[in-house]
């Protein structure tokens, strides 16, 4: 069984800007960490392997700092680590990021399942799974916290907001998965300094993908964001009181009373 699993870097904090002009990320400076949902889909794609064998691929968009989280998933051990870096990739959306993606799937010789985490948790839209399946003409089997792979079928256990229901596809198809799914594993020290010292991640350019490059991008991304608000913080008035801590207990309560808050 031969599986893709699509990766994504994230910024490590909360703490980041955005462009006023571009309405994108400010990612320069920041560091980055493989998602944490799409290391759930790659724990999920190295258990099946471990089950009916086969090669894992991790694909993966990004600058170049983006080459770590495909290190990471080399290290929990994947087979291969392809890197999608390009200038012109910088600003996709998720349609635009999704038809990079597939496109680079087809150069893939066979595959069996494409495995995606939920959602990235800068963005947290879980559409790009979604995406990547109709672009590649794929059924889908969304928000998986089991994968069970018969002879020529996927069955999946889907998490529905008042239950679950079971799905199941023909082979190819893609599942994303749930953080439920599974506890990723942590890789040994001898396992990561192999990725890093040893291992190869190809990096593959627009013109490898495709001639026209008019779907890539800020400029082939059909959502556009017309304005970015920062969020105010305003601070009132600060008042100390003093006294014993009996007594300052007491105008506490007493000042929140009046001010309704008790």
């Amino acid at each position: 069984m031969n599986i893709v699993v699509c990766i994504k870097q994230v910024p490590e904090t909360s703490d980041i800007g955005w462009d006023p002009k571009t309405g994108t990320l400010i990612r320069e400076g920041v560091g980055g960490i493989l998602n944490p949902n799409d290391k759930n889909a790659l724990e999920a794609a190295l258990q099946l392997r471990e089950q009916h064998g086969g090669l894992i691929t991790a694909l993966s968009m990004g600058p170049p700092q983006a080459e770590d989280a495909l290190r990471e998933a080399l290290s929990m051990g994947v087979d291969k680590a392809i890197l999608l870096n390009d200038r012109i990739f910088a600003g996709s959306d998720t349609l635009s990021t999704s038809y990079a993606l597939s496109l680079a799937i087809t150069k893939i010789p066979s595959f069996d399942l494409i495995l995606c985490g939920k959602e990235s948790w800068d963005a947290m839209t879980a559409q790009v799974g979604p995406q990547l399946s109709e672009l590649l003409n794929l059924p889908q089997l969304t928000y998986a916290t089991v994968i069970t792979v018969n002879r020529n079928s996927v069955k999946i256990k889907q998490k529905l907001e008042d239950g679950f229901r079971i799905l199941e596809a023909s082979f190819p198809a893609l599942i994303t998965v749930e953080k439920e799914i599974n506890q990723p594993r942590i890789p040994p020290m001898d396992s990561i300094m192999e990725a890093y010292r040893d291992k190869e991640v190809q990096v593959w350019t627009a013109e490898d993908l495709v001639k026209d490059k008019k779907h890539f991008g800020l400029k082939g991304s059909p959502t556009q964001s017309r304005k970015v608000y920062s969020k105010k913080v305003q601070k009132g008035k600060v008042t100390i009181l003093e006294g014993e801590p009996d007594e300052v207990a007491g105008r506490l309560i007493q000042t929140l009373k009046q001010k309704g808050l008790l």
